[in-house]
């Protein structure tokens, strides 16, 4: 795995702190009257409630015209996206606060990669501490990570942390239809995506629902591949939902690539070291691929998510994934 995330302590006290909220996320909603008493405690900051990507624009306005020294986002994966998206559109990464993503969502991969562990009132009630008694806090880093840029001609850029296509697209896709209704958060809401994902391998030659996709894959060395494939995912993070690491490649670059052929073999044996980062001995000749690079291409007329959210490339443009400079995570 490519070291892309230093980490150091961090210097100074953040003064100016901005609170983006959205009530309706899943680990909010069911720790809502533990999460607002723990906010009370940190004195003399600004907060902002949205519930909708309208609202976190405009809540991120807001919050960055009082010149903040740290962005605390209190939500999933699906906020922390919209937000970072909004940022890279409105200020350079040199003018951005520091950010600090708290894990309150049905899925927090971010944050949890980031290490930021414990229960979001738990994790605000040591920011305040923190601020008002830094000389005790000896737990506080910054984490740096890069970003994916995702660009296509006539489509807006999209920034986030996790592309994925194929099966693993079609699985998230079911499960803001299904599983999410149901209030199930966490790893048990992980563990059915990825059961549903597990079965859709037996039903993808007859059932449309999980059908392949197929594309072609130009890696940065001009080396291509066309097909139809399982899945293939590009990330900025090391480690995925319930500690997996679907990827093995050894290059000194942050964007984490993999793809898996629809014709590949031994895929049952395969599955755990496919998850579990030890892919190293999978054979691309068999169709299991992966790499560390700095750019993607991918040529496909097929949907798929970033963080979480839901996309549609169009077939003749093709979609263009770069890894920005690192930004600054606080992490308690």
């Amino acid at each position: 795995m490519t070291a892309v995330s230093p980490t150091h302590r961090i210097k100074s006290v953040p003064e100016k702190i901005g609170l983006l909220l959205n009530p309706t996320s899943g680990q909010v909603r069911k720790r809502e009257k533990a999460i607002r008493k723990a906010l009370e405690q940190i004195t003399g900051a600004i907060l902002c409630e949205a519930t909708d990507a309208p609202g976190f624009i405009a809540a991120t306005d807001t919050l960055i015209q009082s010149n903040l020294d740290l962005l605390v986002i209190i939500a999933g994966d699906g906020t922390s996206h919209a937000v970072l998206s909004h940022l890279f559109t409105i200020l350079p990464v040199t003018q951005w606060p520091v950010l600090m993503i708290i894990p309150g969502g049905t899925t927090n991969m971010t944050p949890l990669d980031l290490g930021m562990r414990g229960k979001p009132e738990k994790i605000l009630q040591r920011l305040a501490q923190y601020l008002q008694h830094p000389d005790n806090c000896n737990t506080v880093k910054q984490v740096q990570r890069p970003v994916l840029c995702i660009e296509q001609n006539g489509q807006q850029t999209i920034y986030g942390m996790f592309f994925a296509t194929g099966l693993v697209a079609r699985g998230v896709k079911f499960s803001r239809s299904s599983v999410k209704q149901i209030g199930i958060t966490g790893g048990i809401f992980t563990f059915l995506i990825m059961l549903r994902s597990l079965i859709g391998l037996i039903f993808t030659r007859n059932n449309k629902e999980w059908a392949p996709v197929t594309m072609s894959i130009t890696k940065e060395n001009g080396e291509s591949f066309q097909g139809t494939y399982l899945f293939a995912l590009a990330s900025a993070l090391d480690c995925l939902l319930l500690n997996i690491r679907p990827y093995w490649g050894r290059e000194p670059a942050p964007l984490h690539v993999t793809w898996v052929d629809q014709q590949r073999k031994h895929l049952w044996r395969c599955i755990w070291p496919l998850l579990s980062g030890k892919g190293e001995q999978l054979n691309a000749q068999d169709g299991y691929h992966s790499h560390n690079g700095h750019q993607l291409t991918i040529q496909m007329d097929d949907e798929y998510i970033v963080d979480g959210e839901l996309y549609r490339s169009i077939g003749n443009e093709s979609l263009h994934i770069t890894a920005t400079p690192p930004i600054a995570f606080l992490v308690l």
